[in-house]
């Protein structure tokens, strides 16, 4: 055969470096094939008005035609949706999903979505440091889980655990109740039920303010940032085996999200009102007090496990009797 008959057209070169350009352009997250559905679930707190204003501005279109959000309301809700496999995507509490994760539940961790959103809330200028909670009653909702432990942590490391009267209650929302009847004396909060109680007490006129943020508090004690990573975005396994791939794409999304929920929280809580079932006022006033972050995993993890570490210094149980392994981090 003729050695010209090896020899490319014109036409085949051009369209070589057509398609050569056009990979060199390509951006550096693949673009993986959408799912039929994606499943998101999230507490009413502020990382999912993230996930709700992702949804309403289309953001999350490429990842799947059909995305929804729903909310869990307790831990235990939570913890029932992942056993069953109804939940497989969502925002929860770091020490849950790492807890999920040493049992061998198949639970890993996409991001961080919160620097912390803790505050004790009680009349303002009542109290300004923990030690001024001696002798107090304090509401803390969810006993044995993330708040809890936190508020444990930093009193006893302050010798306090015995001087504070703790209230066991159900719900960040009852705690806030509790404290504008005022039958408590302070409330341990996250946002958005900070500023439902902050809101709620002007009308009366009940002067409430958060007293104590506890992420400062953190900072003060371990000697760091003032950084709590709460909560953030969890996958099964059963997610995993299908929709791995698109985790990327859909941390790039997030943190485009967040940023948009930053600049305009406004827009933000109109977009969440549904899902979180609280007024869009509420909703955009508690932004500004979430640190509010889409922080990969592994970026996340050096807070992570200095979080994880003073919350079960008393208990190695509570995260499952070890801080997880390289396989928690999933980004």
């Amino acid at each position: 055969m003729s050695p010209t008959a090896f020899r490319p057209s014109r036409r085949s070169v051009l369209a070589g470096a057509a398609a050569l350009a056009t990979a060199f352009a390509t951006p550096s997250i693949l673009r993986a094939a959408p799912l039929a559905r994606l499943a998101l679930y999230g507490p009413p707190a502020a990382p999912s008005i993230v996930l709700a204003h992702a949804i309403a501005a289309g953001m999350l279109a490429e990842l799947a035609p059909e995305v929804t959000l729903s909310t869990w309301r307790t831990p235990d809700e939570l913890r029932a949706g992942l056993t069953s496999g109804t939940i497989d995507l969502s925002v929860m509490p770091v020490q849950v999903a790492a807890n999920l994760y040493n049992r061998g539940m198949g639970v890993g961790l996409v991001n961080s979505m919160t620097d912390g959103l803790l505050h004790v809330v009680a009349e303002e200028g009542s109290v300004t440091d923990l030690a001024g909670l001696q002798g107090k009653r304090l509401a803390v909702p969810f006993v044995n889980d993330t708040p809890d432990f936190v508020l444990r942590a930093l009193l006893d490391a302050q010798g306090l655990s015995e001087a504070v009267q703790q209230v066991p209650v159900g719900s960040p929302i009852e705690a806030a109740q509790m404290l504008l009847a005022g039958q408590i004396d302070a409330a341990l909060l996250s946002e958005p039920a900070s500023t439902v109680a902050i809101m709620r007490g002007i009308p009366s006129g009940r002067h409430l303010a958060r007293v104590i943020d506890l992420q400062e508090e953190w900072g003060r004690q371990t000697g760091g940032a003032p950084v709590l990573p709460q909560a953030g975005l969890a996958a099964t396994q059963a997610f995993l085996d299908h929709g791995r791939e698109l985790l990327p794409q859909l941390q790039e999304v997030l943190e485009q999200a967040t940023a948009a929920v930053l600049a305009d929280p406004v827009r933000a809580g109109t977009d969440a009102t549904a899902a979180l079932e609280m007024p869009a006022p509420v909703l955009a006033l508690s932004i500004p007090h979430s640190r509010l972050v889409t922080r990969p995993a592994s970026q996340a993890r050096p807070a992570i496990e200095s979080m994880l570490s003073l919350m079960a210094k008393g208990d190695p149980a509570i995260i499952g009797g070890q801080l997880p392994d390289d396989g928690f981090y999933l980004l």
